[in-house]
This record gives structure tokens, C-alpha cells and sequence, in this order.
């Protein structure tokens, strides 16, 4: 093959690996053992750590529930899990993975998985708050068995966004939208914490599902604990790295367009509840629900 037409195929090549979005795919994390960027926060007891601290299960029972945060906080930056849910009846428990600062006006980036009877679906709540404000739940369910095998659940914070995915396919986006009047969480550095927990006050059904204890103790298993941020102090208000980190480039300032397909298709076959179409919430459209893909 002559040089020419080498190019012209290393041109092809490069020119499909950018339509489908792999240049702006977050980086595959490294697995790393718990001990390296969590501590447990609750009922230690209820915490077993396998393979060498690589894995650990959260354990729930009618006693208690418990759960882990970061040792350090984190101004924007790439954070992920991998989790393996409740399997069985996990009705009424919920499985949280989520971003949080302190304060009664505190920022929130919520993975939350609500539990089923056996043979019904898990839904996976997300949510995002800002200055103390949430009410912007949105609800779908996954496209597999989340309790059969490890799935990757991550978040793309920076200046520009907030992207939750799962396995890489985005889910959902919330655009840094200051313009509107929209608040984007810029300022107040976040910890990452996850848990297991009862909630069958509001978790299954509204409610109606209570939480069988018969089958305790119910495990969440995780893995994987990457963190990739900007670490500082909880009364930082900007990142020291602001525009020299990976996930700070302009690749990563919005979704490509087959991210922008995949989103819509979690639209279009998965999702169950969005706050942008409750006309009985929001009489108006929240101002941010356009540019976020969300009508």
C-alpha cells in the first residue's frame, strides 16, 4: 500500500474514532484498593473487605445500615464505582453513590438505586443540587440486571457540566447554565460518599413496599474506587489546576454527538420520570431543561 493511500485510511480510521465519540470518552480508571482514597464513616462492623482490599461489601440489616466517604475533598474532577446491587428482594434499601459538601446550602451529585421486589427492575435515581436546592430528580431504569455482575457508575464534574454515566453511556447532563439564573455547584469543594441503607418510607412504591427483613442481610458490593479530582480544602472556592487536567479540556466541555445519541436513546427507551416534563412541580419548564437535552 502506497504512502498516500495509507494516510488516507489512518485519516478514515481517526475520523470514525471521533464520530463515535472515543476522544471525549472519560479515561478507563485504575483500580485501586479501598484504603487508598476511602474511609468508613458508620458501623464499621458492617463493612468486609476482600481480594486484598480491592473489593468490599456494604451489609444492611434491621440493626443498621453503613457506608464510606473520601479522605480528601475534591473542587470538579472524574469520580466512578463499580457496584454490584442488592440481589433478590431488595425492596425498600437504597444503594447511594453520590458527591456532597457540607452546609445547609451545600451541592449534591446523587447516584441513588431504590430497590425492588424480586423480578422487578431497580430504578436509578440521580439528582442534582445547588445551594441547598434539589428537586430535580430524574428516574429510569437500567438496561441490565445491576445485581448479576460489577456495572461502572461515574460523574464528569467541571466548570462546564456535571455528566453521569453509566458504563460510559451518559444518562444525564446539567449544563453550567449561570447565564439563566441556573446555580452550578463551582465553589464548594465535595466528598464522595457511598451507602446502604433502609429507606421503605419512601424507596419502593412510594412506600407501600416495606423492606423484608427475612432476607437480611442484604450486601451492595463495590469496587473499583477511583478518584480522579482536583483535591483541596473544604473552603477552597477555585481548583489550583483549573484548565490543566484531563477532564478540564475542551473535549470534556460538552457531549460529542454519538454521547448526544446515546443520551437520547436513555430518553427515548429507559427513562420514567423526569422533573422537566411535571407540569404539577413546574408549571414552567426549569430554564436549564433545554440545554440539557431533558424536553
Amino acid at each position: 500500500m502506497g504512502y498516500y493511500s495509507l494516510w488516507s485510511v489512518c485519516c478514515v480510521i481517526l475520523a470514525w474514532f471521533v464520530s463515535v465519540g472515543i476522544c471525549s470518552t472519560p479515561r478507563r480508571p485504575m483500580a485501586v484498593p479501598f484504603g487508598r482514597n476511602y474511609v468508613p464513616t458508620w458501623a464499621y462492623d458492617h463493612i468486609k473487605y476482600l481480594n486484598s482490599g480491592y473489593d468490599a461489601q456494604l451489609l444492611l440489616d434491621k440493626y443498621t445500615g453503613t457506608g464510606f466517604q473520601s479522605k480528601g475533598s475534591y473542587l470538579f474532577g472524574h469520580f466512578s464505582m463499580d457496584i454490584k446491587m442488592v440481589a433478590g428482594d431488595s425492596a425498600g434499601t437504597v444503594t447511594a453513590f453520590y458527591l456532597s459538601s457540607l452546609g445547609t446550602e451545600h451541592d449534591e451529585i446523587d447516584f441513588e438505586f431504590l430497590g425492588n421486589r424480586t423480578g422487578q427492575p431497580y430504578i436509578l435515581q440521580t439528582n442534582v443540587f445547588t445551594g441547598g436546592k434539589g428537586d430535580r430528580e430524574q428516574r429510569i431504569y437500567l438496561w441490565f440486571d445491576p445485581t448479576k455482575e460489577y456495572h461502572r457508575y461515574s460523574v464528569l464534574w467541571n466548570l462546564y457540566q456535571i455528566v453521569f454515566f453509566v458504563d460510559n453511556i451518559p444518562i444525564r447532563v446539567f449544563k453550567n447554565n449561570k447565564r439563566m439564573g441556573v446555580k452550578f455547584p463551582f465553589n464548594q469543594p465535595m466528598k464522595i460518599y457511598n451507602s446502604l441503607w433502609n429507606a421503605d418510607d419512601w424507596a419502593t412504591r412510594g412506600g407501600l413496599e416495606k423492606t423484608d427483613w427475612s432476607k437480611a442481610p442484604f450486601i451492595a458490593s463495590y469496587k473499583g474506587f477511583h478518584i480522579d479530582g482536583c483535591e483541596t480544602s473544604v473552603e477552597a472556592k477555585f481548583c489550583s489546576t483549573q484548565g490543566k487536567r484531563w477532564w478540564d479540556q475542551q473535549e470534556f466541555r460538552d457531549l460529542d454527538s454519538y454521547q448526544w445519541r446515546r443520551l437520547r436513546w436513555v430518553r427515548r427507551r429507559f427513562t420514567i420520570y423526569n422533573y422537566c416534563s411535571d407540569r404539577t412541580r413546574y408549571p414552567q419548564m426549569p430554564p436549564e431543561c433545554r440545554t440539557n437535552g431533558d424536553y
